[in-house]
Protein backbone atom coordinates (compact mmCIF):
# COMPACT_ATOMS: atom_id res chain seq x y z
CA UNK A 1 0.00 0.00 0.00
CA UNK A 2 1.75 3.10 -0.90
CA UNK A 3 1.93 5.69 1.63
CA UNK A 4 1.64 9.61 1.35
CA UNK A 5 4.84 11.68 3.20
CA UNK A 6 3.34 14.38 5.00
CA UNK A 7 5.15 17.59 4.31
CA UNK A 8 5.88 19.98 7.27
CA UNK A 9 3.93 23.07 7.14
CA UNK A 10 6.31 26.44 6.50
CA UNK A 11 6.52 28.67 8.51
CA UNK A 12 4.54 31.45 7.86
CA UNK A 13 6.90 34.67 7.10
CA UNK A 14 6.11 38.58 6.80
CA UNK A 15 4.69 39.24 3.52
CA UNK A 16 3.33 42.86 3.87
CA UNK A 17 5.69 45.72 4.01
CA UNK A 18 3.35 46.69 7.26
CA UNK A 19 4.56 42.86 8.32
CA UNK A 20 8.35 43.24 7.36
CA UNK A 21 8.41 46.26 9.53
CA UNK A 22 6.90 45.46 12.48
CA UNK A 23 9.21 42.32 12.35
CA UNK A 24 12.21 45.00 12.04
CA UNK A 25 10.54 46.79 15.31
CA UNK A 26 10.53 44.21 17.16
CA UNK A 27 14.13 43.07 16.39
CA UNK A 28 15.18 46.49 17.39
CA UNK A 29 13.16 46.89 20.38
CA UNK A 30 15.30 43.53 21.81
CA UNK A 31 18.66 44.96 20.85
CA UNK A 32 17.60 47.90 22.19
CA UNK A 33 16.29 46.79 25.81
CA UNK A 34 19.17 44.32 26.34
CA UNK A 35 21.81 46.99 25.46
CA UNK A 36 20.25 49.46 27.99
CA UNK A 37 20.22 46.94 30.41
CA UNK A 38 23.31 45.86 30.41
CA UNK A 39 24.56 49.82 30.59
CA UNK A 40 22.36 50.31 33.48
CA UNK A 41 23.05 47.34 34.85
CA UNK A 42 26.75 47.65 34.91
CA UNK A 43 25.99 51.21 36.05
CA UNK A 44 26.71 53.06 32.89
CA UNK A 45 23.48 54.80 33.40
CA UNK A 46 22.89 55.91 37.05
CA UNK A 47 19.60 55.80 39.33
CA UNK A 48 17.77 58.41 38.62
CA UNK A 49 19.42 59.80 34.95
CA UNK A 50 17.10 61.05 32.50
CA UNK A 51 16.29 58.40 29.62
CA UNK A 52 15.77 61.60 26.88
CA UNK A 53 14.14 59.77 23.78
CA UNK A 54 15.52 62.72 21.48
CA UNK A 55 19.14 62.05 22.89
CA UNK A 56 18.63 57.71 22.65
CA UNK A 57 17.35 58.14 19.22
CA UNK A 58 20.13 59.79 17.76
CA UNK A 59 22.79 57.76 19.70
CA UNK A 60 21.61 54.18 18.51
CA UNK A 61 19.89 55.60 14.92
CA UNK A 62 16.54 53.98 15.40
CA UNK A 63 13.30 55.58 15.73
CA UNK A 64 11.08 56.25 18.66
CA UNK A 65 8.66 53.50 18.23
CA UNK A 66 11.61 50.70 18.63
CA UNK A 67 12.86 52.92 21.84
CA UNK A 68 9.87 53.27 23.15
CA UNK A 69 8.85 49.69 23.49
CA UNK A 70 12.48 48.85 24.70
CA UNK A 71 11.96 51.26 27.75
CA UNK A 72 8.19 49.64 28.42
CA UNK A 73 9.96 46.34 28.70
CA UNK A 74 12.62 47.63 30.93
CA UNK A 75 10.33 49.52 32.83
CA UNK A 76 8.47 46.25 33.00
CA UNK A 77 11.39 44.66 34.83
CA UNK A 78 12.05 47.11 37.36
CA UNK A 79 14.55 48.75 35.61
CA UNK A 80 13.02 52.08 34.47
CA UNK A 81 10.36 54.24 35.59
CA UNK A 82 8.05 55.75 33.42
CA UNK A 83 6.82 59.31 34.94
CA UNK A 84 4.42 60.67 32.87
CA UNK A 85 4.85 63.32 30.51
CA UNK A 86 8.63 63.85 32.46
CA UNK A 87 9.71 60.65 30.28
CA UNK A 88 11.91 58.26 31.79
CA UNK A 89 14.55 57.42 34.06
CA UNK A 90 16.30 54.99 35.43
CA UNK A 91 14.80 53.66 38.64
CA UNK A 92 16.24 54.51 41.96
CA UNK A 93 15.54 52.21 44.76
CA UNK A 94 15.20 53.62 48.60
CA UNK A 95 17.85 51.82 51.23
CA UNK A 96 14.81 50.25 53.13
CA UNK A 97 13.57 48.20 49.72
CA UNK A 98 17.60 47.64 48.54
CA UNK A 99 18.12 45.97 52.12
CA UNK A 100 14.65 43.47 51.67
CA UNK A 101 16.22 43.03 47.93
CA UNK A 102 19.51 41.61 49.46
CA UNK A 103 17.45 39.86 51.67
CA UNK A 104 15.51 38.39 49.43
CA UNK A 105 18.03 37.70 47.00
CA UNK A 106 20.10 35.53 50.15
CA UNK A 107 17.31 33.14 50.04
CA UNK A 108 16.16 32.68 45.75
CA UNK A 109 20.17 32.36 45.63
CA UNK A 110 20.24 30.12 48.49
CA UNK A 111 17.03 27.70 47.31
CA UNK A 112 19.32 27.46 44.20
CA UNK A 113 22.18 26.13 45.31
CA UNK A 114 19.71 24.09 47.63
CA UNK A 115 18.52 22.49 43.89
CA UNK A 116 22.07 22.51 42.32
CA UNK A 117 22.90 20.24 45.23
CA UNK A 118 20.04 17.99 44.41
CA UNK A 119 20.16 18.23 40.58
CA UNK A 120 23.51 19.56 39.17
CA UNK A 121 25.28 17.67 36.27
CA UNK A 122 28.46 16.85 36.73
CA UNK A 123 28.92 19.43 34.06
CA UNK A 124 27.45 22.25 35.43
CA UNK A 125 29.27 21.45 38.53
CA UNK A 126 33.12 21.41 36.81
CA UNK A 127 31.72 24.51 35.27
CA UNK A 128 31.43 26.21 39.00
CA UNK A 129 34.37 25.03 39.60
CA UNK A 130 36.60 26.42 36.18
CA UNK A 131 34.95 29.94 37.05
CA UNK A 132 36.00 29.52 40.53
CA UNK A 133 39.66 28.82 39.34
CA UNK A 134 39.15 32.03 37.46
CA UNK A 135 38.41 34.29 40.27
CA UNK A 136 40.96 32.96 42.29
CA UNK A 137 43.47 33.99 39.57
CA UNK A 138 42.17 37.52 39.13
CA UNK A 139 42.28 38.08 42.94
CA UNK A 140 45.67 37.37 43.04
CA UNK A 141 46.19 40.14 40.09
CA UNK A 142 43.53 42.55 41.42
CA UNK A 143 41.65 42.89 38.63
CA UNK A 144 38.54 44.28 39.98
CA UNK A 145 36.23 44.72 36.90
CA UNK A 146 36.99 41.52 35.53
CA UNK A 147 36.19 39.78 38.90
CA UNK A 148 32.96 41.50 39.14
CA UNK A 149 31.76 40.31 35.41
CA UNK A 150 33.37 36.62 36.08
CA UNK A 151 31.61 36.57 39.70
CA UNK A 152 28.37 37.04 37.41
CA UNK A 153 29.05 33.85 35.46
CA UNK A 154 29.30 32.15 38.53
CA UNK A 155 26.14 33.18 39.97
CA UNK A 156 24.48 32.19 36.53
CA UNK A 157 26.34 28.29 36.43
CA UNK A 158 24.73 28.60 39.62
CA UNK A 159 21.30 29.11 38.99
CA UNK A 160 21.27 27.02 35.86
CA UNK A 161 22.98 24.46 37.69
CA UNK A 162 19.49 24.32 39.74
CA UNK A 163 17.90 22.89 36.58
CA UNK A 164 14.77 25.38 37.74
CA UNK A 165 12.92 27.21 35.68
CA UNK A 166 11.05 29.65 37.38
CA UNK A 167 13.00 30.01 40.25
CA UNK A 168 16.51 30.59 38.15
CA UNK A 169 14.67 33.43 35.69
CA UNK A 170 13.34 35.56 38.54
CA UNK A 171 16.77 35.00 40.60
CA UNK A 172 18.23 36.40 37.61
CA UNK A 173 15.74 39.28 37.32
CA UNK A 174 16.22 40.61 40.98
CA UNK A 175 20.13 39.86 40.18
CA UNK A 176 19.96 42.66 37.60
CA UNK A 177 17.27 44.94 39.25
CA UNK A 178 20.08 45.35 42.48
CA UNK A 179 23.11 44.88 40.06
CA UNK A 180 24.49 48.08 40.05
CA UNK A 181 24.30 48.57 43.94
CA UNK A 182 25.57 45.04 43.91
CA UNK A 183 28.59 45.95 42.47
CA UNK A 184 29.51 48.51 45.25
CA UNK A 185 29.03 45.78 47.80
CA UNK A 186 31.88 43.76 45.74
CA UNK A 187 34.44 46.35 45.66
CA UNK A 188 34.78 46.74 49.62
CA UNK A 189 38.05 46.00 50.94
CA UNK A 190 38.38 42.90 51.35
CA UNK A 191 35.43 41.44 49.98
CA UNK A 192 36.91 40.24 46.54
CA UNK A 193 38.82 37.58 49.05
CA UNK A 194 35.80 37.04 51.05
CA UNK A 195 34.12 35.85 48.23
CA UNK A 196 36.10 33.22 47.10
CA UNK A 197 36.14 31.40 50.43
CA UNK A 198 32.07 31.94 50.47
CA UNK A 199 32.09 30.09 46.48
CA UNK A 200 34.09 27.26 47.91
CA UNK A 201 31.63 26.65 50.37
CA UNK A 202 28.98 26.43 47.98
CA UNK A 203 30.97 24.22 45.48
CA UNK A 204 31.94 21.70 48.58
CA UNK A 205 28.53 21.52 49.68
CA UNK A 206 27.10 21.11 46.26
CA UNK A 207 30.03 18.45 45.49
CA UNK A 208 28.73 16.47 48.48
CA UNK A 209 25.25 16.57 47.87
CA UNK A 210 24.55 18.71 51.06
CA UNK A 211 21.03 20.75 49.95
CA UNK A 212 20.66 22.15 53.36
CA UNK A 213 24.47 23.18 53.49
CA UNK A 214 24.43 24.49 49.78
CA UNK A 215 21.36 26.78 50.75
CA UNK A 216 23.28 27.83 54.29
CA UNK A 217 26.69 28.94 52.14
CA UNK A 218 24.55 30.53 49.55
CA UNK A 219 22.74 32.71 51.80
CA UNK A 220 25.81 33.81 54.24
CA UNK A 221 27.20 34.79 50.69
CA UNK A 222 24.45 36.97 49.85
CA UNK A 223 23.29 38.11 53.35
CA UNK A 224 24.46 41.58 54.01
CA UNK A 225 26.40 41.62 57.56
CA UNK A 226 25.89 44.55 59.79
CA UNK A 227 29.42 46.18 58.86
CA UNK A 228 28.82 45.39 55.39
CA UNK A 229 25.67 47.41 55.28
CA UNK A 230 27.60 50.51 56.73
CA UNK A 231 29.89 50.19 53.77
CA UNK A 232 27.40 50.08 51.64
CA UNK A 233 25.55 52.87 52.56
CA UNK A 234 28.64 54.51 52.79
CA UNK A 235 29.59 53.29 48.88
CA UNK A 236 25.85 54.31 47.50
CA UNK A 237 26.09 57.67 49.31
CA UNK A 238 29.41 58.77 47.53
CA UNK A 239 28.67 57.46 43.86
CA UNK A 240 25.08 57.13 43.68
CA UNK A 241 22.72 59.98 45.10
CA UNK A 242 19.63 58.87 43.86
CA UNK A 243 19.39 55.68 46.05
CA UNK A 244 19.58 57.91 48.95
Amino acid sequence: MKTTRKTATPTPVATTPRDRAREKSVTLADELQETLEGLIVSGALKPGSRLDEAELVERFQVSRTPLREALKALAGNGLVEMRGHQGACVATISLPVLIEMFQMMSVMEGLCAKYAARRATPAQRAQMKRIHEQLSELLVVADHESFYEVNREFHDALYDASNTRYLAEQTRTLRKRVGVYRRHVTFQPGRMAATIGEHLAIIDAIERNDADAAFAAAVDHVTLLQDDMVDLIAAISAHLPGAA
